[in-house]
């Protein structure tokens, strides 16, 4: 059944789970709907890698902050930030154990199929606690398959679909439908298949969002 047909109002979330700034998104969203529990919303969770050149296996931590950010100083100016909105929100994330970045191709294919289930954003979160609480590597199937199992998924049919090609055409084309849709940064949420927010705000922006939706 369509979010239209329940009277709810669809919100499309474009996100990567190895994107700090998607992580912070997603706290500042929860606490909004934490204090609007009639919010209207239906969520979908669209893929969307930050690096869709990734090597199937992934690069070395430090390696890949150091290309992105040049040298030490670098890396710590761009994570200042994060940090303290990690802190801020409570979300106590730990870096320093992260060893490899992964390419999230298979981390989407099961958003993908966590989707079929109804269990898109319990998936999600555990995808984000795992990179950047725990250090997992995103692409190693026994770590998705255990998260899947921990939101009710089937971790055999996981583990088989895993092993297969099975939907990596649909989770690519869905990328690269909302990049030709001028979507170039993540999280970026589109409210009702209209309406664009980018980047991670506040809490107060989806409260007042949320309040104007449901006319309050």
């Amino acid at each position: 059944m369509t979010a239209a047909a329940t009277g709810q109002i669809r919100l499309d979330i474009f996100a990567d789970p190895v994107c700090p700034w998607c992580l912070i998104g997603k706290a500042e969203l929860d606490r909004a709907l934490e204090t609007r529990p009639g919010h209207p919303f239906a969520i979908t969770w669209q893929p969307f890698r930050l690096d869709p050149q990734m090597p199937p296996a992934g690069m070395p931590y430090t390696a890949y902050m150091k290309m992105k950010f040049g040298n030490e100083a670098g890396i710590i100016a761009a994570m200042k930030p994060v940090m303290e909105a990690s802190e801020r929100l409570g979300l106590w994330i730990n870096p320093s154990l992260i060893e490899r970045v992964p390419n999230t191709l298979n981390a989407n294919r099961l958003l993908y199929w966590a989707g079929l289930e109804e269990v898109q954003t319990p998936v999600m979160s555990a995808l984000m606690r795992a990179y950047w609480r725990e250090g997992q590597n995103l692409a190693n199937p026994d770590v998705l398959v255990a998260i899947g199992e921990k939101a009710g998924m089937r971790g055999e049919m996981i583990r088989r679909l895993l092993a297969s090609d099975a939907d990596r055409d649909e989770v690519q084309r869905r990328e690269l439908h909302a990049r030709e849709r001028g979507i170039t940064s993540v999280p970026t949420f589109i409210v009702a298949d209209s309406h664009v927010v980018t980047g991670a705000q506040p809490a107060a922006l989806w409260q007042n969002v949320i309040d104007e939706l449901t006319g309050k």
